[in-house]
């Protein structure tokens, strides 16, 4: 037994040495943790916080100086002239529509240079779904340029900036979503924010950071992103807060974005707290820290299904991460749906659940989901979902601690060892 679990001899074998073999990675970890968690501690003491900041204000939400500040926190550490932090932003996918809806107006054209974006947001564009209140559906045009070789084509994108309509918007999607591609780095970011800021001066950086908060020691906006955009499901909730979203970027586009938020004129000015604050700002600062031990769940993920044989395994134990997402090729529809129900099995929530493959809106393919979370449909907590088609894909995220992250990975593989297809 491992602590009361039943974990087959083999994989606690495997799991004592992958974390041996994690031990240089995880330092580096700690040193981007602790940088973090200064920047975040700083903007607190120069905010001045007090417990005054916590208090509801309900109706119109007029008048919430906790709710300034806290967006005064935002913008601090993530480098920009203003944020938009709310409770009344659903999800990263909600965040990402609200801005872009808010900066794009008929006849612009939004060109994304990491390829087509995540799955939901491509019906947000309307290059899915044929939703009447699409991107497309309201005069917005879209391209794309593919990355070649997982970075920018740099020279096309100089070439489509410099030539034709003018593009309004220049979106990057950080995470890799679905993608058979890997995440891009912050160092390859900043090369792609130079390139356009050559070719068109004028053109929107907007970076979708969902899951890349926290994981490198800046963030696209210290770079020249002019908006950055992501959930607080994810990294910058620290698992703490229940719900919301966030924007950060140039006073106007944030403006822009607080517009289509609420409506005009009225802008940042409204919306009540929900008496979310403590859970938000408690999260934002845990944040630092909950991102580590996701990053190293992840880490130790890695390297034990490396040396239980798997392939497929993108970014491998020992290289640069720029986000919380891990992602195995499984090879066979049972071992992926092994791989999630082992997972829910190494949960603290509705562990007793067995996750079946399903129809999930904005997907094109059926879906298997594993997640046991405090907050329904976190991905900071432990989870793990894939669209059940070849190669069959694991997309694992998260981890409120270490220990608890390792556990529920070594229940991941133990029971997709004992029940998946050989």
């Amino acid at each position: 037994m491992y602590y009361g679990y039943d974990f087959g001899d083999e994989v606690v074998r495997l799991a004592a040495e992958a974390e041996r073999d994690c031990a240089a990675r995880f330092a580096e970890t700690d040193e981007i943790c602790l940088k973090r968690s200064a920047d975040v501690l700083r903007a607190f003491q120069e905010n001045r916080v007090s417990t005054a900041d916590f208090i509801e204000v309900t109706g119109y939400g007029y008048t919430d100086s906790g709710r300034d500040k806290l967006e005064r926190i935002y913008s601090q550490v993530f480098g920009t002239e203003d944020a938009l932090v709310r409770v009344q932003i659903m999800s990263g996918t909600h965040a990402l529509a609200v801005a872009l809806g808010g900066i794009l107006k008929h006849g612009d054209t939004l060109l994304a240079v990491s390829g087509d974006p995540y799955d939901t947001l491509q019906s947000v564009i309307g290059i899915t779904g044929g939703s009447r209140n699409s991107l497309i559906a309201n005069g917005v045009r879209y391209e794309k340029i593919d990355l070649i070789d997982n970075d920018f084509d740099h020279a096309a994108i100089r070439r489509r900036l410099t030539e034709g309509e003018r593009v309004r918007c220049v979106h990057i999607q950080r995470s890799r979503g679905y993608a058979r591609r890997k995440s891009l780095t912050l160092e390859k970011i900043g090369r792609a924010i130079r390139t356009v800021r050559e070719a068109d001066p004028e053109a929107v950086i907007f970076v979708d950071n969902c899951y890349g908060e926290f994981t490198e020691y800046e963030e696209p906006s210290h770079l020249g992103a002019d908006l950055i955009v992501g959930s607080m499901m994810k990294n910058p909730g620290g698992g703490i807060a229940v719900t919301g979203g966030y924007c950060a970027g140039r006073r106007d586009l944030i403006e822009d974005v607080a517009d289509r938020l609420t409506c005009p004129c009225v802008g940042k000015d409204l919306g009540a707290n929900l008496n979310q604050l403590t859970s938000l700002y408690k999260g934002f600062f845990l944040a630092p820290s909950v991102t580590r031990a996701a990053v190293r769940s992840m880490i130790f993920a890695s390297r034990l299904l490396e040396l239980a044989g798997f392939e497929g395994i993108d970014p491998r134990y020992d290289e640069e991460r720029t986000d919380i997402v891990q992602t195995v090729d499984l090879l066979s529809a049972e071992n992926l749906i092994a791989f999630c129900r082992g997972l829910q099995r190494g949960s603290p929530i509705e562990a007793y659940v067995v996750p079946e493959p399903c129809e999930m809106p904005g997907y094109e393919d059926k879906e298997v989901m594993a997640g046991g979370s405090f907050t329904s449909g976190s991905t900071i907590e432990l989870s793990c979902d894939g669209p059940v088609k070849p190669p069959y894909t694991a997309f694992m995220q998260g981890g409120l601690s270490y220990e608890y992250g390792k556990l529920g990975v070594m229940n991941a593989v133990d029971y997709m060892l004992r029940h998946g297809k050989k």
